[in-house]
């Protein structure tokens, strides 16, 4: 079984392009609801994701905060696009770029379609309670506001959050 921690944040400026060291496209799809999981009628999201050339499903305990359980199994490309015709909600797009800071890898997240707009960094630590640098284009933490997790954007889209959302 994997356990993930991870952190996510907003993004304030575009100044960690020059830091990015690759991008990698992506388009994933959801086989349940967000609403099923915040009502607690299941334990984990189920995630069909296409990253570049290789496809994964993804099953996610629905945990708030920084540590979940993770599990990931690859899939043929083929199936993940067949998949994906059969996920629920929208389907989440956006390039992933991968950016070095201090004792880190980085992934700022630059949204694309419905959730144009949205750019958030995540960062993966080893314990829930490790100390990491801070960059300069980081801003408010926002790994426990459920709205940001890609199950919910892919059921409410950032184009259709109000101001008080985003901000």
């Amino acid at each position: 079984m994997g356990i993930e921690i991870e952190r996510k944040f907003l993004v304030t400026t575009d100044a960690w392009r020059a830091a990015a060291h690759a991008v990698v496209p992506m388009a994933q799809g959801y086989l349940n609801d967000a609403a099923s999981i915040a009502s607690g009628a299941q334990n984990a999201s189920v995630r069909v994701r296409i990253e570049g050339d290789v496809a994964f499903l993804n099953i996610k305990s629905r945990e708030a905060g920084t540590t979940r359980q993770e599990f990931e199994l690859p899939l043929p490309v083929d199936d993940a696009h067949a998949l994906l015709k059969l996920c629920v909600g929208g389907l989440v797009e956006k390039r992933r770029h991968l950016v070095r800071h201090g004792a880190h890898l980085w992934e700022v997240d630059e949204f694309l379609g419905d959730n144009a707009g949205l750019v958030v960094a995540e960062i993966e630590l080893g314990a829930a309670d490790e100390v990491f640098a801070h960059p300069d284009w980081l801003g408010a933490e926002v790994t426990a506001h459920r709205r940001y997790f890609n199950l919910a954007l892919a059921a409410r889209p950032f184009s259709h959050w109000d101001a008080a959302e985003r901000g």
